[in-house]
């Protein structure tokens, strides 16, 4: 069974920088597409930021260029550096780890609350 397990979230003024780190137990992880997600309270969960196994990534349009997601696959890792933070960054942030090896898998972490200031 493999854990992910998310870390880092805060409480931090606008404008602030945070970095979120995804640690993933097992052997999955290097050929796992991981993906940041967050809910705020009364709204879906969304995607924020994406990595393939080959390093490709993708950005939700509101955090285009303030976010940066990445890996290090050494250290079963991922990351995800916000800054220049705004109040509606506030949610609690999830990692997902996706792929296929013998059969598909989609592992979940438990979440780190970001709590942003006006």
């Amino acid at each position: 069974q493999v854990q992910l397990v998310e870390s880092g979230g805060d409480l931090v003024q606008a404008g602030g920088s945070l970095r979120l780190s995804c640690a993933a137990s097992g052997n999955i992880f290097r050929f796992s597409g991981i993906t940041w997600y967050r809910q705020a309270p009364g709204k879906q969960r969304e995607l924020v930021a994406s990595i393939t196994r080959g390093g490709e990534t993708n950005y939700a349009d509101s955090v285009k260029g303030r976010f940066a997601i990445s890996r290090d696959n050494a250290k079963n890792t991922a990351f995800l550096q916000m800054g220049s933070l705004k109040p509606e960054d506030t949610a609690v942030y999830y990692c997902n780890a996706r792929g296929r090896l013998l059969a598909e898998y989609d592992y979940w972490g438990q979440g780190t609350q970001v709590t942003v200031s006006s």
